[in-house]
Order: C-alpha cells, then structure tokens, then sequence
C-alpha cells in the first residue's frame, strides 16, 4: 500500500477521529481542518497541494462550508479527489458537486467498508493531471 497524504475537512472532531481510526494501518499521513477556511489554508501551506492525494469533506459546516472548500479546491488544485462525507443527504446538492468533479458522495455515517473500498479506489487511481 502506498503512503499519502489525505486531509479529513469536518467540524466535528469525533467524525475526523473515527475516519482516522478506519483509515488507521493504512499508513496514510492524516491531516484535519475543522472548516473549509482551515483546509484551505493548511493547503496553502508547505506542499499540500502537490502531495495530498484525497480530500473527505463535509458540506455543512462554520466559516467555509465544504462547497465553497471545494470550489476552492477544484479551481486550485483540480487533481485532487474529493469525496463529499455529509449526514445531510440532498440529491439535487450530490448531483452539482459531482458535476464539479466531486469523485463520491457518501452519508454518513459511513461504513468502514464503503470507506476504506472508496480511499482504495481514488488514491490506486491517483491524481487527475488532467493529461
């Protein structure tokens, strides 16, 4: 299994604790926002935006909600995958962001199953370069 980096943007701490605890023995390096102006921010920082290779994002949340992360994000660093992680299921929400390049769109709660088949699949498939 490959090392990466994979940033969990929620604002509830116990949701990014227990995606960390599923993703654990997947020897990905784990970086947490609590919003989207934090994520953005912290992708802005160092070489985030060249070595994280999957976003989970939450959509409700204070300051920078996930849509206005991920529209951030996709103009930013568009090669990123990103996979929306809500308790708030809205159809209509889960059809835009996939047509913005959103990769999955999962409820939570989220099986560690599901979880762990959909970081598989995106980072084996890695980075969009758009080539």
């Amino acid at each position: 299994m490959s090392t990466g980096k994979i940033m969990i943007v929620d604002d509830e701490e116990d949701v990014r604790e227990a995606i960390k605890l599923q993703l654990e023995g997947k020897k990905f390096e784990i970086l947490e926002a609590e919003n989207g102006e934090e994520a953005i921010a912290k992708m802005k920082q160092a070489d985030h935006m060249i070595h994280v290779g999957l976003i989970l994002c939450d959509i409700r949340m204070p300051k920078v909600d996930g849509v206005e992360c991920i529209d951030y994000l996709k103009t930013n660093a568009p090669g990123i995958p990103i996979v929306v992680i809500t308790a708030f299921p809205d159809t209509e929400m889960a059809t835009s962001l996939l047509k913005k390049g959103v990769q999955d769109y999962l409820v939570k709660p989220v099986s560690k199953e599901k979880l762990i088949a959909t970081v598989d699949k995106l980072i084996a498939k890695g980075k969009d370069v758009g080539l």
